[in-house]
């Protein structure tokens, strides 16, 4: 594709697609111009560089997120259905806690979400830094809890290695990992019983059960401070 049919729009679109696929370490501008039957250079008149490139991305996928209206639905429902979008666009595109862990994330997407998160809890009676630190407590328990999907992702993912190699070593850590905790005893009990998933495998439920528990902490917080002499 020549560079003056090109467009940005396309060329961010395309790279959200490889870095679902190959991960921000298969991500360079050679692999991108391919999908696009461009040449790479025909990318730079476009982007600046990789940097930017993931930066584009990154705000792009930020924007799929929905923001419920806490006036309408109340601020729990609200912040329950952000933080469970939020945990939904770090499993379809993992590649994005990787790209937390290295980059100043930035951009209107995320901008946007970040406002509208800041909205919710101050909807419920938070103000100023409480506001801050309500919702970057429930932004890091989603972060945390997609990691662990990141990773796994991260493992699996081929690129130039056959992938039943990979597979194969993958399952093989995983072979090791359960040997050792079946030396400890509650461990043992847990990979015993007969609905037990693999070793490190989070119950059904965890997140809805943790985020629960974390909102309802937040909101007990909020009301003994409510309850407080002014």
């Amino acid at each position: 594709m020549p560079r003056d049919t090109l467009t940005r729009d396309q060329i961010v679109r395309t790279a959200v697609e490889l870095l679902d696929t190959d991960g921000l370490e298969g991500l360079n501008m050679r692999a991108l111009g391919k999908r696009l039957d461009s040449a790479a250079t025909a990318v730079y008149w476009h982007v600046k560089n990789k940097d930017n490139l993931v930066l584009l991305a990154t705000d792009r996928v930020w924007g799929e997120l929905g923001l419920p209206d806490p006036g309408t639905a109340g601020w729990r429902t609200a912040a329950s259905a952000m933080a469970t979008d939020l945990y939904g666009m770090f499993v379809r595109h993992p590649w994005l806690v990787q790209v937390l862990a290295a980059h100043v994330v930035y951009g209107d997407g995320k901008a946007r979400h970040d406002d509208h998160s800041l909205a919710v809890y101050e909807a419920a009676g938070f103000t100023g830094d409480r506001a801050d630190r309500a919702a970057a407590t429930v932004f890091t328990y989603v972060l945390g809890n997609a990691s662990g999907i990141a990773a796994t992702a991260s493992l699996t993912r081929g690129h130039d290695t056959d992938r039943t190699a990979v597979e194969a070593r993958f399952e093989e850590a995983m072979a090791k990992a359960r040997e050792i905790a079946m030396r400890y005893p509650r461990l043992r009990v847990r990979l015993e019983t007969p609905a037990a998933a693999e070793y490190a495998a989070a119950p059904d439920q965890t997140f809805e059960f943790g985020l629960r528990a974390l909102l309802d902490g937040l909101e007990q917080d909020l009301t003994a401070r409510q309850k407080q002499p002014q």
